[in-house]
């Protein structure tokens, strides 16, 4: 699928990996409405990046806000052909701490966010994209959902937030199995360690730790490095029903 043109959704575009989406399928041509909860970075993105980018106001889990979002990039741009879903939650907690067990509710928040906010995003937007007429070869559109390699190699700590992103990637073949007849490609992308806001503000020490177990490059990812990569699932239409790791071979220990 060509992006010239196209009308994108990016959950979460407003910082981190979605913002580096944004800057990247805008400055390839295409129009981009950013779904994300904080306006003032979107607000941001939306100076940026000019005309081409948008903001509605979104929480991913709220399927009215989630359907204002679509109707808005449609009126703005035309029919929806994409969505990134950027949008999520970082959590830790122990099963067993020192002084409780596992919040039930930071567990329940995560599993919310990270994928039913998914589900939710990409079904309404499957929707959409499948009233649109076809582009050459029959496609109508793509969704890139976004996992994590915690969903393989989970830490310590991360039970909620591997179970989240394992679900994201567990259900995005059985969606690219059902979405094929209507033309629309599902993606999966789980990211290694990447240079976001998130982990500028962790303590040196899980800096160096993270680092030290990346292969090569021994660095953290871009997010324009995993924004050309969403790029490509776009533009490859043979990319379906996968979950592609992009995480320089880190293969993260217990802790």
């Amino acid at each position: 699928m060509q992006l010239a043109n196209a009308t994108i959704l990016v959950t979460g575009g407003g910082s981190g990996l979605g913002a580096g989406c944004v800057r990247h399928l805008s400055a390839a041509g295409a129009n981009v409405m950013i779904a994300d909860v904080n306006e003032a970075a979107a607000a941001a993105m939306v100076e940026q990046c000019g005309g081409r980018v948008a903001f509605q106001p979104t929480d991913v889990t709220n399927a009215e806000q989630v359907t204002a979002a679509i109707e808005a990039a449609e009126q703005r741009y035309g029919g929806l052909r994409g969505v990134v879903n950027c949008a999520g939650v970082l959590a830790g907690a122990r099963v067993l701490g020192r002084d409780e067990v596992h919040p039930l509710e930071l567990f329940e928040r995560v599993i919310r966010v990270n994928l039913i906010g998914t589900f939710n995003v990409g079904r309404l937007a499957a929707a959409a994209i499948a009233r649109q007429e076809p582009l050459a070869g029959g496609e109508r559109g793509v969704i890139v959902n976004v996992s994590s390699v915690s969903a393989f190699e989970g830490q310590i700590g991360q039970a909620a937030y591997s179970a989240s992103k394992g679900g994201v990637a567990g259900m995005t073949l059985p969606m690219a199995r059902e979405l094929a007849r209507c033309g629309i490609r599902v993606v999966a992308v789980a990211p290694g360690i990447f240079e976001t806001a998130m982990m500028q503000a962790a303590p040196a020490a899980v800096r160096d730790s993270l680092q030290e177990q990346t292969l090569f490059p021994p660095r953290f990812g871009d997010p324009s490095e995993f924004a050309a990569f969403v790029r490509q699932i776009f533009e490859n239409s043979m990319l379906n029903g996968a979950t592609l790791r992009l995480d320089g071979a880190v293969r993260m220990g217990p802790k």
